[in-house]
């Protein structure tokens, strides 16, 4: 049996089509130090509203006032926490940041260049990550290079599942009408890239020297996106 063409391109962002440092450094910061006087200036919006009762609700401390559910969520920013109502609040202050001109997301040259290209090529690109989709769309429209978010049909965040589970991905593949076996799936982290193979996807890693590569991994490992035979779903052969 022949291999299936791949039609659809997943790609995860941090570490990815993005520096890592560019999130941890300054989206985080930018987020946090920001955090406190947009809930001050929105708390009465309702999406806010919703997001600081569902941290408290995460928290199981309904008690918490404004001021406490705001440590709250900094010491999630710290930790890195993977909760929605802290990558919904971040959303909101990234794109006041964004159309405000003081932030322009950080996207590789070769990926841009590389999305670019497949989209030309046909193939149909999507954004899986655990930031929200507004998150998504506002690091891929508001970059150095203009618009991207015209290159992709679609994104997903955790709200489809974890990037750990392979039922996410079989979700995922789903949602788009797509076999897994004809989308390619690109990220840095292995536990992720194990998770989309399982589900049946094809799967290549990126290496842009930020993330901890463990020795025994078993995907095609890539230091850019140049190096990536879209279509075939396998790296380009050097030389």
């Amino acid at each position: 049996m022949s291999t299936p063409q791949i039609r659809a391109i997943l790609t995860d962002i941090e570490g990815t089509t993005s520096s890592i440092s560019f999130v941890k450094d300054v989206l985080f910061p930018f987020a946090r130090s920001r955090l406190a006087g947009f809930v001050a200036e929105h708390a009465a919006d309702p999406e806010v509203a919703d997001a600081l009762a569902e941290a408290r609700t995460l928290a199981e401390r309904p008690d918490l006032d404004t001021e406490a559910t705001i440590a709250l969520l900094q010491g999630w920013i710290d930790e890195d926490r993977k909760a929605k109502p802290l990558k919904a609040l971040q959303g909101m202050i990234w794109e006041d940041g964004y159309r405000s001109g003081v932030l322009k997301g950080d996207i590789y040259p070769d990926a841009i260049a590389g999305l670019e290209a497949w989209k030309a090529e046909g193939l149909a690109l999507y954004v899986y990550s655990s930031g929200s989709v507004l998150a998504q769309k506002l690091i891929f429209g508001f970059t150095h290079a203009g618009d991207l978010t015209p290159l992709f049909s679609g994104y997903f965040d955790t709200a489809i599942g974890s990037k750990l589970e392979a039922a996410s991905y079989t979700a995922i593949a789903g949602e788009i009408g797509i076999a897994p076996a004809e989308i390619l799936f690109l990220s840095d982290n292995t536990k992720e890239l194990d998770a989309a193979r399982a589900a049946g996807m094809k799967t290549i890693g990126l290496d842009r020297g930020e993330a901890v590569i463990p020795p025994d991994q078993t995907h095609p490992l890539v230091t850019e996106f140049g190096a990536i035979d879209a279509k075939a779903g396998t790296v380009r052969n050097a030389g």
